[in-house]
């Protein structure tokens, strides 16, 4: 995943400078650049659940957008806070992605391969709980954004957060609804298919944060 790094914030008498175009444009690049892997997810999730409703559709998207805000925002405080102790940490979260991708991944092969599903065309509904836990998973390593910002206000950095999550929910809106389109027209192989996108997006995940580091 590549970042686009935020200009530099200057401050005049304490108070923040106008949000410009150039502030926008470069939170909306870095917004499609973090939202990769969670419209991955929500393409799987469509493929998944064919049957889903409008309203889950947007309880989806509006999980992945709340996560890939809350993530660099807790990153930013953690810099102006806990700095060294989240440095330790942070060695730690391509590792907390693959198993969570890892077992919800393998967990929809389990269930695309139910005679259930092949029958139907939908491989059973998308529970909150599997969710929240591919909200965390696709977002965690928005946490080291926290540090590419921490020269922003509080302002600045809440803003560029909400950016953010615009960007996610319109692109995993889309995500699911094209997945709903495809898992349709593949049946039962559609729940196997988003079970495979999420254990690669952990492995993708994994590799470059600790294995493309060590080359």
């Amino acid at each position: 995943m590549h970042l686009v790094k935020p200009q530099k914030i200057t401050q005049n008498k304490g108070v923040q400078i106008m949000l410009n175009f150039t502030f926008f444009f470069n939170n909306i690049l870095l917004g499609i650049g973090l939202a990769m892997d969670a419209f991955s997810v929500s393409l799987a999730n469509g493929l998944h659940e064919t049957r889903m409703k409008k309203r889950k559709i947007l309880l989806i998207a509006g999980v992945f957008a709340a996560f890939q805000a809350l993530m660099p925002m807790i990153g930013w405080l953690c810099v102006h806070t806990l700095a060294e102790k989240f440095h330790v940490f942070q060695k730690f979260i391509p590792w907390i992605a693959l198993a969570l991708l890892l077992y919800i991944g393998i967990g929809m092969i389990r269930e695309g391969k139910k005679e259930e599903c092949s029958v139907n065309g939908d491989c059973g509904t998308l529970k909150f709980g599997t969710l929240i836990v591919q909200g965390i998973a696709t977002s965690i390593d928005a946490l080291s954004v926290g540090f590419t910002i921490s020269e922003y206000g509080t302002l600045m950095a809440f803003a560029e957060a909400m950016v953010i999550a615009a960007v996610t929910f319109a692109i995993c809106y889309s995500g699911v609804i094209i997945g709903k389109h495809f898992g349709t027209k593949i049946s039962g192989k559609s729940s196997v298919l988003g079970g495979c996108i999420l254990i690669f997006i952990g492995l993708k995940i994994f590799t470059e944060g600790v294995i493309i580091p060590l080359i």
